[in-house]
Formats: structure tokens, sequence, C-alpha cells
């Protein structure tokens, strides 16, 4: 029962959703303080307000609603940055070390593609000899 899960939670799909919805968690922590603390000040300042910080006022002094707030943008910044780094080193390369001694690549550089002539679909690996999208036969490609 222990081993099953151990090669449930292993699998590359789990860590790739993993890591993915890690990202999705921080990028979206950046996103907000962006608009709560750049785009907000700049909408509040349409309407007439005040505030304080590291950044500019845009309307009357101690409007903290038309305060553009660089200091808190960056902070977020700063924290998605560490916060993307402690992700790579704590979870992704440890995973890549592990996936790479059981002999499976995983976060590595995707394979060659080629453009499909008929659909023009972008996606097609290079050794494919038919379209996945509208099925037309695809030229082989020059070896070198």
């Amino acid at each position: 029962m222990i081993k099953g899960f151990k090669n449930f939670l292993m699998r590359g799909d789990v860590i790739v959703v993993a890591v993915g919805l890690i990202v999705a968690l921080a990028f979206s922590t950046l996103i907000k303080a962006f608009t709560d603390f750049v785009i907000n000040p700049i909408i509040a300042r349409a309407q007439g307000s005040r505030s304080v910080g590291l950044g500019w006022q845009l309307g009357q002094g101690g409007n903290k609603a038309t305060y553009l707030d660089i200091g808190s943008f960056i902070s977020a910044l700063i924290y998605f940055i560490i916060f993307m780094a402690v992700v790579y080193f704590l979870i992704v390369v440890p995973y890549k070390h592990y996936s790479a001694r059981r002999g499976a690549t995983v976060f590595g550089e995707p394979g060659p593609v080629k453009t499909c002539a008929a659909c023009l679909s972008e996606d097609l690996p290079a050794a494919a000899t038919k379209c996945r999208h509208c099925g037309t036969e695809q030229p082989p490609v020059a070896r070198v």
C-alpha cells in the first residue's frame, strides 16, 4: 500500500501538475500585488482620494487609495523570484535527478518539431509521418 502511494506521488504527471499549481499560486500573488498597488491607485485617482509609502501620490496627500505603491510591488516581485527559486531547487532539481536515475527525462528541452503543410499546425514531432490534426502524410525529415 505504501509502495503504491509512493508510485502515485512520483508519477511525472503529479509532479508536473504540482509544480504548475505552485507557479500559478506565486504568479497570482505577483499579479494581485500589481493590481493592488499599481493599477488600483490609478483607478482610484480617476475617482479622487489620499495615501503614503515608496512610490508616488497620485492625488491628495495621505490617501492610500491613490498611492502608487511601488515598494509593495517590488516586494511581491522579490517574493515571486525567491519562491520560484525555492520551488526549482527544492522540488524540480531533485525530481529531475531522481527521474534520471530511473531512466526518465522530465523538465527537459522539447524535441524537434515540424509544421504541417496542410493545416499549418506547428507541434508535430520531427519523426511524425502523419499530421495528428488533419491526418495528411508528412514528408520524412532529411537526416544529416
